[in-house]
């Protein structure tokens, strides 16, 4: 199973969207400040994730989500979070 995810962070509100395989390790990743593209705004939460038969797949629906709109959708339902 894989899985496109979206985090939150605590720091500055913003929100990452990604596709891995094990959510509980990329999360714990995140927030163990081994990306390089989200350490300086940890500690991060899950917001939720989507499942997919594929790799393919999921890292799809992450680029699909990544666009502005689907964004901005993202920021405004998650945003008292």
């Amino acid at each position: 199973m894989f899985y496109a995810y979206y985090i939150k962070s605590s720091v500055d509100r913003r929100i990452y969207i990604g596709s891995c395989r094990d959510i509980k390790n990329r999360l714990s990743r995140h927030n163990g400040g081994f990306v390089q593209s989200t350490k300086a705004y940890r500690p991060w939460r899950l917001l939720g994730y989507e499942k997919f038969e594929t790799r393919a797949k999921a890292f799809k629906r992450e680029m699909f989500l990544k666009t502005g709109q689907q964004r901005e959708i993202l920021k405004n339902k998650y945003k008292n979070i």
